[in-house]
């Protein structure tokens, strides 16, 4: 495993002594590389804030390219920053966790990797959100970009980023004081795979791109008692459920219809056997929008609707509902109007009209949303990237069969045509915003 990324990293540093700007020429060359980096982190994934392995490698194969590399940036975070004159500033960021699943792919290079979770239990690990094609293609275009310094100028920051599965890497990235160690980013691009999209496509949408997402815990609270005097208590099973209901109205009939949102309450447990009624009951939930005010509306529209029935059922005071959400939580991801507008026709020349979608939003969450949300305002722009093989997504089609999605134990995405596109247009992104 050491010679493994040792031929790996020395790879990586004699080629950036020899520059090709011919992008076919480019590719043979130096795809073997990448592929054997996608195929090892495939391999070795690693959950949530414990991406020591994968962190130590990707600041390696930055600074064997050249970049400054900055650590001690919260979590596992690192960042590489490379300045090649006077010129704007790009941040490009790719995440580096893994899911707690156990792979069923059946690829040569299937992950058979163990890890410990959050809360102590062992568990397989799989890259099954597709973060090693995100690392990869992160890699091969920081690898081009350092390659053709003269295609561009100005600054490139490359930022691997620990724990986005839980929405907690960008948050202690920024806790670090992220902005302030690095210039001032005129700029931010990233990509993220597609379970549904062929590889060799982009998928796009200006504004709105993912959901903010909010996680809240409720307990409501009652009066226990013996399961054949109901008369006697005040049941917080019923009342949750009540509330459960009600909860499924406000996007119905509070919020206006063209305003996307989703409540889901994900988890409840209340009581310990059959004939008891219970004091307490606790409800996790998921709030999802594409706006703050939406967003507010919610949960302002949960803790009313949860207040009232509770009240209803006589309770008052310290009996009344709890509530708590995360933090951090992750804003809505808004692609930014005029960067979208200005890369599109870079995207479209890359890789072709006929390969170029445009998306509807997904309520999922992504804390790539945090980097245009600090005090530096800076514009984002993030994009799917296909990754399945056409033939693929016809059989299943003919089948009427559902493509496994991200985060299923069967998501394989196809290595070669997408890293391909995900590095061809990532680097003429980059080029287009750092050219003169």
């Amino acid at each position: 495993m050491k010679n493994l990324l040792l031929v790996l990293l020395l790879s990586l540093s004699f080629t950036a002594f020899s520059q090709n700007s011919n992008w076919s020429n480019h590719w043979k060359t130096h795809y073997p590389t990448l592929d054997t980096l996608y195929k090892h982190l495939h391999r070795n994934p690693e959950l949530s804030l414990q991406e020591v392995n994968t962190s130590r490698l990707m600041g390696q194969a930055l600074q064997a390219l050249g970049f400054e590399v900055i650590r001690n940036l919260g979590a596992h975070n690192v960042a590489g920053i490379l300045k090649n004159g006077d010129g704007p500033v790009l941040l490009i960021r790719t995440d580096m966790d893994a899911l707690p699943l156990e792979e069923k792919t059946g690829l040569s290079y299937a992950s058979k990797a163990k890890g410990i979770n959050a809360a102590g239990n062992e568990v397989f690990v799989m890259h099954a959100c597709g973060h090693d094609i995100h690392m990869s293609s992160f890699i091969g275009t920081a690898q081009y970009l350092s390659l053709n310094r003269k295609l561009w100028k100005g600054t490139l920051v490359m930022v691997a980023q620990s724990a986005e599965e839980n929405g907690l890497g960008a948050d202690l990235l920024f806790k670090a004081g992220f902005y302030d160690k690095i210039p001032t980013p005129d700029y931010a691009l990233a990509l993220h795979d597609n379970s549904f999209l062929p590889a060799g496509s982009i998928g796009y949408r200006q504004g709105a791109f993912m959901a903010s997402v909010d996680m809240m815990d409720i307990t409501v609270y009652g009066k226990g008692g013996h399961g054949a005097s109901p008369h006697s208590t005040i049941d917080p099973i019923v009342l949750s459920a009540q509330m459960i209901q009600a909860f499924q109205t406000i996007v119905s009939r509070e919020l206006n219809p063209i305003d996307p949102a989703v409540i889901t309450v994900g988890s409840i447990h209340g009581g310990t056997v059959h004939n008891i009624i219970p004091d307490e009951v606790k409800m996790q939930l998921t709030i999802r929008a594409y706006s703050d005010e939406v967003r507010d509306q919610l949960i302002a529209a949960i803790k009313r609707i949860a207040t009232g029935l509770a009240q209803t059922a006589g309770l008052e005071g310290d009996k009344l509902p709890t509530f708590s959400i995360r933090e951090p939580m992750t804003p809505a991801t808004v692609n930014d109007k005029a960067l979208t507008e200005r890369l599109l026709p870079v995207i479209e020349k890359t890789v072709g009209k006929e390969n170029l979608v445009e998306t509807l939003p997904y309520m999922v969450g992504e804390d790539f949303s945090m980097y245009g949300k600090q005090a530096k305002k800076v514009p984002l722009f993030m994009f799917w990237l296909g990754t399945l093989a056409p033939e693929t997504i016809a059989e299943a089609k003919k089948k009427g069969e559902p493509l496994p999605s991200l985060h299923s134990p069967y998501f394989a995405p196809v290595p070669e045509k997408t890293i391909q596109t995900g590095v061809e247009v990532m680097s003429a992104a980059a080029i287009h915003l750092l050219s003169n």
